[in-house]
């Protein structure tokens, strides 16, 4: 398993992200987009807030985590309603058309993009929120590299039909908005 599995594990027998207990808001204001039916996927679940949405919604959901800590506390919250797995998905991402909706929050790695991209079925939604270089505190991961650039959601997304996208930067008001993050809805069609 992948050196990070560790220090997830500890995280979340600490008592994890507490941000991870509420789901992503592009999950929670844009759930009116999700299909009636369909398989659903949590990509990096971390605490399962939107893995628990999406089963809650009627969808068949699984959730994937490289912490096995934050799976065994997902399944006993699921009670058998979220097929979970702990699963470095780096190396073992989902598979070609696989998944009607997939949500990815709080974790980037552009390799994997197109990835993500292929194992979405025709049709398929694409709900992502991560966090940006252009920033207005220390909220997120200091290294850059796991930060995006400037409109750079849209661009690892461009093949996609983009239904809703925003990122405000350190435009305007600081004090107001949505800030620190970009968030994207786009479906393949």
């Amino acid at each position: 398993m992948h050196p990070d599995a560790d220090k997830w594990d500890r995280i979340y027998r600490e008592g994890g992200p507490l941000k991870e207990r509420s789901p992503a808001r592009v999950l929670a204001e844009f759930q009116h987009l999700l299909p009636a039916s369909g398989r659903a996927l949590d990509l990096a679940c971390g605490g399962g807030a939107n893995a628990l949405l999406l089963a809650a919604r009627g969808l068949e959901t699984h959730a994937w985590d490289i912490s096995g800590e934050a799976i065994r506390q997902l399944s006993a919250a699921a009670n058998g309603a979220i097929r979970c797995a702990q699963r470095d998905i780096v190396t073992e991402p989902p598979p070609a058309e696989s998944f009607d909706v997939i949500v990815v929050t709080r974790f980037l790695d552009r390799e994997l993009i197109p990835r993500i991209i292929a194992a979405l079925r025709p049709r398929g939604l694409i709900y992502y929120q991560t966090f940006t270089r252009e920033r207005i505190d220390d909220s997120g991961p200091g290294n850059p590299d796991y930060r995006l650039a400037v409109n750079e959601l849209l661009a690892l997304f461009a093949g996609l039909r983009v239904l809703f996208y925003r990122e405000e930067g350190r435009i305007g008001d600081l004090a107001q908005g949505f800030r620190n993050e970009a968030m994207l809805v786009a479906r393949k069609e």
